[in-house]
């Protein structure tokens, strides 16, 4: 299915404004996704998305790092989609300042929430970055009544090990933008917790 077409009639329908909406483009067989990868917005410039048909979009560039240092060979959205891993943001609009505001996070929900249903057979969801995370609670919170991930600095608490239903959720760091490519150390968490999510895989 395609999922751009999937998403942007699901909107319309939701009454949700669909003008600027930046969705995953791409054409996949739901039951082959074992992880979801929640990133925070998409980038001002659709070029330098994770499913732009540029060159060498700067989101691929980054992800492309981190697989790379986690042991996983990514050169495409091509070759992370192979791996049964779908990538995806919690805000579906480039954010306008530093933060993104919590109204407009809950504005774009319905949509996040239809992409986890689209997946049979997921088994992880990693939460990359704090938009991620307060996102995923806001989805989860209406079912389990509590967060799933607590709301702690992500350095504290990605070791433990969080579930929602049978899913395993991996709080994480961002995994875009220039500046993590300048910041070593969550540069290094965020490889670590891609190689720890397929070790995860690999037991199951």
């Amino acid at each position: 299915m395609n999922i751009n077409a999937y998403l942007r009639g699901f909107a319309a329908d939701a009454g949700i404004e669909t003008a600027g909406l930046q969705l995953p483009d791409c054409d996949i067989d739901p039951g082959s996704i074992n992880v979801v990868m929640i990133s925070e917005v998409p980038p001002r410039d659709p070029a330098d998305g994770f499913y732009s048909s540029a060159p060498d979009p700067d989101y691929m560039k980054t992800a492309r790092s981190l697989f790379k240092a986690a042991g996983a060979e990514a050169d495409s959205i091509g070759d992370i989609l192979g791996m049964g891993i779908y990538v995806t943001t919690a805000v579906k609009l480039p954010k306008d300042g530093y933060t993104v505001d919590k109204v407009v996070i809950e504005a774009h929900l319905p949509i996040l929430e239809a992409e986890l249903a689209l997946f049979p057979n997921l088994k992880v969801v990693m939460l990359m970055g704090d938009v991620a995370k307060k996102a995923f609670n806001m989805i989860t919170k209406a079912g389990t009544k509590k967060n799933v991930i607590p709301s702690k600095p992500t350095g504290g608490i990605r070791h433990n090990e969080y579930f929602w239903g049978g899913v395993r959720v991996f709080p994480s760091y961002i995994m875009t933008g220039k500046n993590l490519l300048i910041e070593p150390f969550k540069r290094d968490c965020v490889s670590d917790d891609i190689r720890r999510m397929r070790e995860y895989l690999k037991k199951g």
